[in-house]
């Protein structure tokens, strides 16, 4: 039997990069995947045709950052799926300046993708739980939400931000057999960071102990544990998948 069958579960940002990676691995160890694009509605159908031989899949064009928007699609899930037993909290964005020229346009944008937008799909999602008395919640932050960055005031904050919502939700939902954990990953190179020249690259890898840089499915692998049975007495914590970077 596959890890996670039997499983439904609802991806945020799922046509690129990591969520791309985590809607491919959910896939092959047995869950049903919902997802949510914002613009791309060719890689969102490329996503579906890739995985529709291998489990029940549908995407979803959404904006996580409405709040509406949010519960609206939490009901369309529910009334394909059935049941939404795994949320991963995945979109992010980042507009990154120093502060002293980062416009508050920038600063305000990147709070409601980034933050909002894990209040928005939790508190829209918690009630089926709720009712089904079990639940995984797995919300994306970051080495920087935990460290800080120089030209990433508004990332960071968004991304501690998600750490301090996780725990909170972790205390509220744990008697309810809901767990609500996060993931911080590192360097992860994807489509965003090929566009990068190789020097600034191996400039970042240089600077993770283990020399490299992570893959999705790095992050995809520690999801799958995180929303399986496997992790079924771990709530309230956020994972560093991040080649040592935190040591």
């Amino acid at each position: 039997m596959k890890i996670l069958e039997g499983k439904v579960a609802l991806i945020t940002g799922a046509t690129r990069g990591i969520g791309k990676g985590i809607a491919e691995m959910f896939a092959q160890q047995g869950a049903k995947v919902a997802f949510t694009y914002a613009g791309s509605v060719d890689k969102a159908k490329e996503l579906e045709a890739a995985l529709s031989s291998v489990t029940q899949i549908k995407g979803y064009q959404s904006d996580a950052s409405d709040y509406d928007a949010a519960q609206k699609l939490v009901d369309e899930v529910m009334a394909e799926f059935g049941q939404i037993d795994i949320l991963i909290n995945n979109a992010g964005i980042t507009k990154d300046n120093l502060l002293l020229r980062m416009s508050k346009e920038d600063w305000d944008k990147v709070i409601k993708v980034n933050l909002d937008s894990v209040f928005n799909l939790t508190k829209a999602v918690i009630k089926p739980m709720m009712k089904a008395r079990a639940g995984s919640i797995i919300n994306m932050t970051s080495v920087v939400g935990v460290k800080g960055n120089a030209g990433q005031a508004n990332y960071a904050a968004s991304k501690a931000g998600v750490i301090g919502f996780t725990k909170s939700v972790a205390l509220e939902l744990g008697s309810r057999n809901i767990r609500c954990n996060a993931i911080a990953p590192g360097f992860i190179e994807t489509e965003m960071t090929a566009v990068l020249d190789e020097k600034t690259v191996q400039g970042w890898r240089d600077g993770v102990p283990m020399k490299r840089g992570g893959q999705p499915e790095d992050i995809a692998n520690a999801c799958v544990f995180l929303g399986s049975e496997m992790s079924a007495y771990i709530t309230g914590q956020t994972l560093n998948v991040d080649g040592g970077m935190l040591t």
